[in-house]
C-alpha cells in the first residue's frame, strides 16, 4: 500500500513537472514598434508599384519555440499611422473611399492556427483580419529569423518576417479596382521582446 502511494505520488509529481515545463515553454513577447514594419504595395494603372507602411503597430506574441504550432499572435494597427511619403495620398487613404479611418480607426489580426512550413524556420499562420469593418481569414507565410537573447536589451527576443497577398475588395475597399490593383502585397518584419523585459525597458529612469 505504502509503495503504491509512493508510485502514485511520483507519477503526480512527474505529471505536474511536465505540465509546468510545457507551460514554461511558451514565452510572451511584445512587438517592438521601433523595429516592426508593415509594408504594403499595389499596382497603379499598370505603370508603377507604390508602397506604404504603418508607423504604429501594437501586438503580443505567445511563442513556443519547441512546438511553434502552439503559438499565437494578436496585432492592432492604427490606420491613421499610414505613411506613403506622399501626404495627399495618406490623407486620401483615410477617407471613406479607402480605409474610412474615422469610422474604422484600426485593423486587427488574431491568429487562429499555426502550422509548420517546409523547413524548420518556416511557418504558416492563419488568422482573422478585421479591416474596414469586415473580418476575413488571411494566411501569412512566416520565416523565423532568430530566437535568442537580444544583445542590446539583454532579454529574450524573437524576430520574424512574413508575407501575404490579400484582395482589398474582400474588405469592401473597391475604389478604382481593377485599374488600381485589387491584390495588395504585404511584407511584415518584426522584432519582439519578452513582455516583462520590454515593459521594464519602457519605464522612465528613476530620479
Amino acid at each position: 500500500m505504502f509503495r503504491r502511494s509512493l508510485i502514485a505520488g511520483a507519477m503526480v509529481g512527474a505529471m505536474t513537472l511536465a505540465s509546468s515545463s510545457a507551460l514554461a515553454a511558451t514565452t510572451t513577447y511584445t512587438l517592438d514598434p521601433g523595429h516592426t514594419q508593415i509594408v504594403f504595395s499595389w499596382n497603379h494603372f499598370g505603370f508603377s508599384n507604390p508602397t506604404a507602411q504603418f508607423g504604429k503597430v501594437d501586438g503580443t506574441l505567445e511563442f513556443d519555440q519547441a512546438d511553434p504550432t502552439k503559438s499565437s499572435v494578436t496585432v492592432t494597427i492604427p490606420l491613421a499611422s499610414v505613411n506613403s511619403n506622399v501626404p495627399k495620398l495618406d490623407q486620401h487613404l483615410q477617407t471613406d473611399e479607402f480605409f474610412d479611418s474615422a469610422k474604422f480607426p484600426a485593423a486587427t489580426f488574431k491568429s487562429t492556427k499555426v502550422e509548420k512550413g517546409a523547413t524548420p524556420d518556416q511557418l504558416k499562420v492563419t488568422g482573422d483580419l478585421t479591416l474596414h469593418g469586415v473580418t476575413k481569414p488571411v494566411t501569412l507565410d512566416v520565416t523565423v529569423n532568430k530566437v535568442g537573447e537580444h544583445p542590446m536589451r539583454k532579454a529574450p527576443a524573437a524576430g520574424f518576417d512574413a508575407t501575404a497577398t490579400l484582395k482589398r475588395s474582400d474588405f469592401g475597399i473597391t475604389k478604382y479596382v481593377p485599374n488600381v490593383s485589387d491584390d495588395i502585397k504585404i511584407h511584415i518584419t518584426s522584432e519582439t521582446v519578452e513582455a516583462k523585459a520590454y515593459a521594464a525597458g519602457m519605464k522612465p529612469p528613476a530620479k
